[in-house]
């Protein structure tokens, strides 16, 4: 039988029942994988343990609601004992000796991690493509690609592996590639999950967050994962919450703005259609909805490369070829060990972003370039907030088109950046973003809205998002009918 077809609410009074057991969850989710491998979405299996640990659970109470259930971590997650690559030549071989926070929260709800997915090499990319494994294949379309850089954790909810993914999100990387599988992925505010064990990016924009097939399961796993970290300077002291507790809630006399730039040209008119008539079902509903116009969002891209690819250089020196992953073989002195190891170890893309960055903040620059972009993103936000004095939620698309080929822009390092030009401007800001599914294109390739929240106003976004997804009640199970 196919348990994993249920939702995670049925799974769970089955196990409660004892007329399942973790183990069947278990074997069926590797079983999923095996049937699916050619969509590459994973780049570790962790079967040996996942199978020792669901047998142990059998003895267990079943405690919680997550208890005993499924769940892949992107590869930039470390997980003590479990192989942590960030799909990088670099890291190839790294086996880490701790695990991050979010892990040891979700082992601590006897979830069990099933492997790592594939994804931009060091999270740097909007496709997957960047991978040194390998791309992962969008479930819809093998041709087309998966978006990224979470790319992995999207494909295999999307495919319907399993229930849980965890993602990482430094400009769009949860919510772009959700948008293209059809899936649920939130990025949270800034500080609501730690941070502490997830390999750096861009360190002022990183926020882990949860991939689901539907609402509910995104903000049960939201549950599990947020808190205050003594281990990260960044984690915001907020008390625990529940996030269902708005879903299925009216939404009438919500207040909702729609920036005009993001309907604007840039996107597609199939995307931009299918927002338009999501909006009409929104105002049917009594919810007022506003085009507002707003300030710096067209900058948002020209912010993210100078802001991200600055800390990226700064955070990529420590792979060295010295301490830990790759190093490169017979160097001539200590130059030649920092200069092999990351021509060799790095890929292309992740080079290039590295030496922009370093230009970036070297000598002068770094104030003409990395403070002025600090200030234009002060300002940004200083933008949303005065949004947020008249309005509850902001909404738009999650992407300017449906997943493109595998082949399109290969060589475009411009294209990975715009992929993300209307997704980004939450990260610039620190604020809360959500992906949720809202029909198709004309070639039956998912579109997504994107619904973006005040600081810590998840539970908010969800009670939007859940209506939506109640009243639009797609199937989005790939090869199912439209």
């Amino acid at each position: 039988m196919k348990y994993l077809n249920k939702s995670v609410l049925e799974l769970h009074e089955l196990l409660k029942d004892k007329k399942i057991k973790p183990i069947d969850l278990v074997e069926e989710a590797f079983a999923n994988i095996e049937e699916n491998k050619e969509l590459n979405a994973y780049i570790t299996l962790n079967k040996e343990e996942a199978i020792k640990q669901a047998k142990e659970l059998e003895n267990k109470e079943v405690d919680n609601v997550l208890f005993g259930m499924p769940i892949a971590i992107k590869d930039n997650i470390v997980t003590k004992d479990l192989l942590t690559t960030c799909a990088s030549h670099m890291l190839e071989n790294f086996t880490p000796i701790y695990d991050a926070t979010v892990i040891e929260k979700i082992k601590s709800k006897n979830m069990i991690i099933i492997g790592k997915t594939n994804m931009d090499e060091f999270a740097m990319g909007s496709t997957s493509r960047t991978s040194y494994f390998g791309s992962p294949l969008n479930p819809w379309n093998k041709e087309r690609i998966s978006g990224g850089s979470s790319g992995g954790s999207a494909v295999t909810i999307a495919a319907r592996d399993l229930p849980f993914a965890l993602g990482s999100d430094t400009g769009g990387s949860i919510r772009q590639p959700s948008s293209y599988c059809g899936i649920v992925g939130m990025k949270p505010t800034y500080g609501r999950v730690s941070r502490y064990g997830l390999i750096a990016f861009a360190s002022s924009m990183d926020q882990i967050g949860p991939m689901t097939k539907n609402v509910y399961e995104n903000a049960l796993l939201l549950n599990a994962i947020v808190g205050k970290d003594n281990k990260d300077l960044t984690s915001a002291n907020k008390e625990a919450e529940d996030f269902t507790r708005l879903i299925g809630k009216d939404i009438k006399d919500m207040k909702i703005a729609v920036p005009k730039y993001f309907m604007s040209d840039i996107v597609s008119n199939e995307v931009k259609l299918k927002i338009e008539e999501t909006i009409n079902l929104l105002k049917n509903a009594g919810a007022v909805v506003d085009y507002v116009d707003m300030k710096y969002l067209d900058q948002a891209v020209t912010l993210y490369q100078v802001i991200a690819l600055g800390e990226a250089s700064s955070n990529l020196a420590r792979f060295d070829g010295i301490r830990y992953g790759f190093s490169a073989e017979n160097p001539e002195n200590i130059k030649d060990v920092y200069f092999k190891t990351r021509q060799e170890g790095f890929g292309t893309e992740v080079k290039r972003r590295i030496m922009v960055g370093a230009h970036i903040l070297s000598g002068e620059n770094a104030k003409v370039y990395y403070d002025k972009a600090m200030s234009v993103r002060a300002a940004m936000r200083d933008e949303f907030k005065r949004i947020y004095k008249d309005y509850d939620l902001i909404i738009g698309p999650t992407a300017t088109t449906t997943a493109y080929a595998q082949t399109e822009s290969l060589d475009d390092p411009l294209k990975s950046f715009l992929d993300d030009v209307l997704v980004n401007p939450a990260n610039m800001a620190g604020l809360p973003g959500l992906n949720v599914p809202v029909g198709f294109d004309n070639s039956n390739m998912p579109i997504g809205m994107h619904i973006i929240g005040n600081d810590f106003d998840e539970a908010r976004m969800y009670q939007l998002a859940s209506y939506i997804e109640k009243e639009l009640n797609l199937d989005l199970t790939p090869g199912g009918e439209k």
